[in-house]
């Protein structure tokens, strides 16, 4: 091959790979394009091995032309890889662009726990009849929860099989196991009239089953004024449950036995599901216990410097989870602290 022929090999080489090059669409096809324009076998590497032919005066001058084919056809797979990337990125761009101006995305809006909208429901109730909320301490001494409330030494609410005394202090302080000891500070704070709710958290060593925990939510009432009457706590009460539980249905008192009550009572309303004719809700009964009630026994009135010749009251409690359970047909206590989304979605509002 002789000088002449070399050089219109380089220039076919040149013009066909530029051709080459420029009809690449894409990546893929521009690699292809490289591959067959810069190869070991494309006509630019045959063009190559020809400058050993030339002679040896010319050859310089014919491999200075070669280089210029090779690195003109580099340059331009660069040029056109430098505008497919470039395409590509805009591309990206308009694929995965963001309008800031538009709104982001709403979290999901948390709902009230079951446990927390029944407090605010009953407390609701009696805030509308005149009465305050009124709190004390979970950590209490025994005065206020035994002595104070008429329990004596072998009531059963004060042995260790029922009450969380803490540890080194005998059984002088304890974590209460009702609210009750809030009424008796209620009491000692000022004069009559009092007309308190009291919400709070409560201990005792249940077992754990379906309807009881060792630590539940209780509200306890209290009214103490001139004239109260076992009719002013039924009216109340009566008023409560039919706010609560539905005006429709029929309220009861049986009585009962607590020792800082007498008389005592329960509360009872008719059954939601079966409306008095028994079925399982209500053990065929055809009533379901609400809370216990009474008039509060004078021991408690002189224990906090009141005179019961002048002062009667009347106090009711009730386990917040059993309102609960009942108001929304939970069938077991444990789900109402389990934080389990879906349990507690289905009371979203």
């Amino acid at each position: 091959m002789n000088e002449s022929d070399v050089r219109q090999s380089l220039e076919s080489a040149r013009r066909e790979g530029l051709e080459a090059i420029a009809g690449a669409t894409d990546m893929a096809s521009l690699e292809e394009a490289r591959i067959r324009v810069l190869g070991r076998k494309a006509p630019l590497s045959r063009a190559r091995s020809g400058l050993r032919d030339v002679p040896e005066d010319q050859r310089r001058e014919v491999g200075r032309l070669a280089n210029d084919v090779t690195d003109e056809i580099n340059r331009a797979i660069a040029a056109k890889e430098e505008t497919f990337k470039e395409a590509e990125t805009a591309e990206r761009w308009e694929r995965e662009a963001i309008d800031v101006t538009l709104p982001g995305d709403a979290p999901p809006i948390a709902t009230v726990h079951p446990l927390t909208k029944t407090i605010w429901d009953i407390v609701d109730v009696f805030i509308g009849l005149g009465y305050r909320v009124a709190e004390g301490p979970e950590i209490e001494l025994s005065t206020y929860v035994f002595e104070a409330l008429n329990m004596p030494p072998s009531h059963p609410a004060r042995g260790e099989q029922a009450t969380f005394f803490i540890e080194g202090r005998g059984d002088e302080v304890l974590l209460r196991s009702e609210t009750s000891p809030v009424q008796i500070r209620a009491m000692e704070s000022q004069e009559p009239p009092v007309y308190v709710v009291c919400p709070g958290r409560v201990y005792r060593r249940d077992t754990q089953d379906a309807t009881h925990l060792s630590g539940f939510m209780q509200i306890e009432g209290l009214a103490v004024d001139e004239g109260i009457t076992m009719g002013d706590l039924k009216g109340s009460l009566e008023h409560f449950a039919r706010e609560i539980f539905g005006r429709s249905l029929g309220v009861r008192l049986r009585p009962h036995f607590f020792p800082f009550t007498e008389p005592s009572a329960e509360l009872d309303v008719l059954c939601f599901q079966c409306r008095g004719s028994g079925c399982r809700m209500c053990k065929q009964e055809g009533w379901i216990e609400v809370l216990g009630c009474g008039m509060v026994d004078p021991h408690l009135l002189e224990w906090v410097g009141y005179d019961p010749a002048r002062y009667s009251g009347f106090a009711f409690g009730m386990g917040v989870e059993r309102i609960c359970m009942l108001a929304h047909g939970v069938a077991d206590i444990r789900m109402l602290w389990d934080n389990d989304v879906r349990v507690l979605d289905q009371f979203r509002a």
